[in-house]
């Protein structure tokens, strides 16, 4: 059974974490899917994605596309078909207790800066962790991330 890690991002941006998160998911050798409430949100991040370095590319694609099913990460607003081992929720996307369960991970990623996307994740934890999930909470405010709640599943 998977675990929730939730993000509390305030010192980096959203892409900059999210690049972090990624490499060492399919080092894991992990599918991700990277799940968002809107396309407009899926489409920058795409292109950020892009703008890697060479040596550090990370192959994607966003959703809807002829080869969803064998992209190593997939950017979609729905259920992935990618076959992902890792979701990642970005813009307070909807995660089932049940998804938790099934994957090797979920990660949370909200922005601190936002009252609207601190309660989101709030309620985020608080639903899955009160579903028996496992969940750990990392803060960046030192500058380094650094675990400061685990509630364990059970």
């Amino acid at each position: 059974m998977g675990e929730a890690y939730f993000y509390h991002l305030t010192e980096r941006p959203l892409e900059v974490t999210l690049r972090v998160l990624l490499q060492k998911s399919v080092q894991a050798g992990w599918r991700v899917a990277i799940r968002g409430r809107t396309e407009a949100t899926l489409r920058q991040l795409d292109e950020q994605l892009w703008l890697q370095p060479h040596d550090s590319f990370l192959p994607h694609g966003c959703a809807g596309g002829d080869h969803d099913g064998a992209q190593p990460i997939l950017l979609t607003t729905g259920v992935a078909s990618n076959d992902p081992r890792c979701i990642v929720s970005v813009e307070g996307a909807e995660i089932a207790p049940g998804e938790v369960g099934e994957m090797a991970r979920v990660m949370v990623l909200f922005d601190g800066h936002d009252e609207a996307s601190l309660q989101v994740a709030r309620e985020q934890w608080k639903t899955l962790t009160a579903a028996g999930c496992g969940a750990k909470y990392w803060s960046e405010a030192s500058g380094r991330w650094e675990m400061k709640a685990e509630s364990a599943g059970s």
